[in-house]
């Protein structure tokens, strides 16, 4: 590609909310950002850039279609279901995506999730501040049961970096490894490599950390919840639709398991009527686990990499060809 490329973000903001800076991918083109785009919008906004970058926004056949100037797509994520590859390969245009970038701050998120059902450190902070230990007739108090994790088993489904990563915090906590992948899993110190649901029976925990496919969506249903210790917890920082989120409101009414932390939902935002937005023993954080400012801006210099990569003939992180 030569001269200036006409570059435009459609969806800047969950990327940068203003405390990062677009310099690196104002330097190779002339650059348009919008904040977030309707979906009505999406053509208009794109109408001549021979570079396009988005998060969440879709870009279906009949947006890449309309788009005759189109030449690169650019997706500020690892996921690209966004995006009709088979459309973008049929006219020759490049795909890429951000292979990884915050493998340290997901595992980390799945941990903050983990420690929030075995602690309850918000709600007796909470209740700290509200007076409630101003009036306690003892020196301590707690309302849910607090549980070590030391010698608990993490059943991790899903063993790529990010699985890996969770696993060392699971070790550094005194945990047992239980890992599943469909990928072989090479031998590592301390990790016993099982079957799924040899997984879902023994774990005292179990963290998704696998892809969203066909075969995967609602890998956690209502057989898979009945296998559980009524003692577990299920951690999802990864996909939503890997869990029927039906079945786990009700497994969780009839305590079937003891407690759910998810930083994913089937939808995003979630409507209003979504049973788990009030279903006991169970935390819902708004798909925060890859915003650490650290994975940011890691998303951003890559996704920069990657634009300077296809601009020079060498495209990179492609996921189309």
């Amino acid at each position: 590609m030569t001269g200036q490329p006409k570059i435009v973000v459609l969806d800047g903001y969950a990327l940068n909310p203003g405390d990062l800076d677009w310099s690196g991918l104002e330097a190779i083109g002339e650059c348009t950002f919008y904040d977030r785009t309707p979906p009505e919008e999406t053509i208009s906004r794109a109408q001549g850039a021979e570079i396009v970058l988005t998060n969440k926004t879709l870009l279906a056949r009949d947006e890449i279609e309309a788009l005759p100037s189109l030449k690169y797509i650019g997706i500020l994520a690892t996921g690209f279901n966004t995006v009709d590859l088979k459309s973008a390969n049929e006219l020759k245009i490049t795909v890429t995506n951000i292979p990884t970038y915050g493998t340290d701050s997901v595992a980390q998120m799945a941990f903050a999730l983990l420690l929030s059902l075995t602690q309850r450190v918000d709600h007796h902070a909470r209740t700290v501040r509200e007076g409630r230990w101003t009036s306690c007739p003892d020196f301590c108090y707690w309302d849910y049961p607090l549980i070590e994790l030391a010698d608990l088993k993490m059943g991790i489904v899903g063993f790529g970096r990010i699985g890996r990563a969770t696993g060392k915090l699971a070790q550094a906590f005194g945990m047992q490894v239980l890992a599943y992948d469909t990928i072989k899993i090479p031998a590592t110190d301390g990790i016993e490599v099982v079957d799924l649901d040899t997984l879902f029976r023994n774990a005292d925990v179990v963290s998704l950390h696998c892809p969203l496919t066909p075969e995967t969506e609602k890998l956690v249903n209502r057989e898979r919840l009945a296998v559980m210790k009524e003692t577990a917890f299920l951690i999802n920082t990864s996909r939503g639709p890997l869990v029927d989120g039906a079945a786990l409101a009700v497994a969780l009414k009839e305590n079937q398991i003891a407690g759910a932390a998810l930083d994913v939902l089937e939808i995003e935002p979630p409507p209003a009527d979504n049973p788990l937005l009030r279903a006991k023993n169970c935390l819902v954080t708004p798909h925060i686990a890859w915003a650490t400012r650290s994975a940011r801006r890691r998303l951003l210099n890559t996704a920069v990499q990657n634009v300077k990569a296809f601009v020079t003939g060498t495209p990179q992180n492609v996921v189309n060809g």
